[in-house]
């Protein structure tokens, strides 16, 4: 997957992968591509409820070992 943004939050619990996704929004433009890394294990739920409510495309969603990769489109 082609990403543009990377946002790493490995090491950090509910709800800071959020909010740092959500500050990161606020500086991105609409097409931009984010890849965040979480290791949250509740971070899939935080994200996805957002990412529903949100202008936002959740493009894919993925494991492997303890890392949560979201690849997340902006839209504004």
């Amino acid at each position: 997957m082609e990403y543009n943004i990377t946002l790493d939050v490995k090491g950090l619990n509910c709800p800071l992968p959020l909010l740092r996704l959500k500050q990161l929004l606020q500086n991105s433009n609409s097409g931009d591509i984010i890849q965040m890394m979480a290791t949250d294990p509740a971070a899939h739920l935080d994200v996805g409820v957002f990412i529903d409510k949100s202008n936002h495309e959740m493009l894919l969603h993925e494991r492997k070992d303890e890392v949560q990769y979201f690849y997340i489109k902006i839209s504004n």
